[in-house]
């Protein structure tokens, strides 16, 4: 375990209430249509010319095989991810992951990532990046994905897509890594 971080217990199992993450005033809980609004402004801020429109997030929102997670520090939604649970294919597909810029490098995209990833029960886990997306390449990186693939051309203005990877061990999904703090 990183230096700066603690753990706290998750169940492996569908998230349905909400987790205080030791040592912040951020919490990690499932989304829901009402936050329609926040996500859709998030993934303009977050992604600008790769922001989903209005009809993904609002797929996203009420798909049934997907796993919604938001971070939220007072009433303000901070951070989103998705993930569309294929499972003829044997795989996880995290479909978005952001973070308010203002919340980044303090440790609320991991905790999402990893509260997430606790709720995916198929052996693989894949995502796209932007191949420019650096500080992302590099949380996935640290959170044990490797690059398996490039989609070259995948993104707006023809930036390619790197396509990273996690094969779960069945004891990674015991222990959530609390938010960096901000003090």
């Amino acid at each position: 375990m990183k230096k700066g971080f603690r753990a706290f217990q998750s169940t492996g199992k569908r998230m349905s209430e909400i987790k205080n993450i030791p040592g912040s005033g951020v919490t990690i809980q499932p989304a829901v249509l009402r936050d329609f609004k926040a996500i859709y402004q998030m993934e303009r801020i977050c992604f600008k010319q790769d922001a989903w429109p209005l009809l993904d997030i609002l797929g996203v929102l009420t798909i049934p095989q997907v796993i919604r997670l938001k971070a939220v520090e007072g009433d303000k939604l901070i951070g989103f991810i998705a993930a569309d649970l294929r499972r003829s294919q044997g795989t996880a597909w995290i479909a978005t992951l952001a973070v308010l810029p203002s919340y980044r490098r303090k440790g609320v995209g991991a905790a999402l990532l990893r509260s997430c990833e606790d709720q995916i029960s198929l052996p693989r886990v894949r995502l796209s990046v932007r191949k420019t997306n650096y500080s992302a390449i590099q949380l996935y990186l640290k959170s044990g994905y490797q690059q398996v693939d490039i989609w070259k051309s995948y993104y707006r203005g023809g930036d390619d897509a790197l396509i990273f990877e996690k094969i779960p061990e069945p004891e990674e999904s015991s222990v959530t890594p609390e938010l960096h703090p901000t003090s």
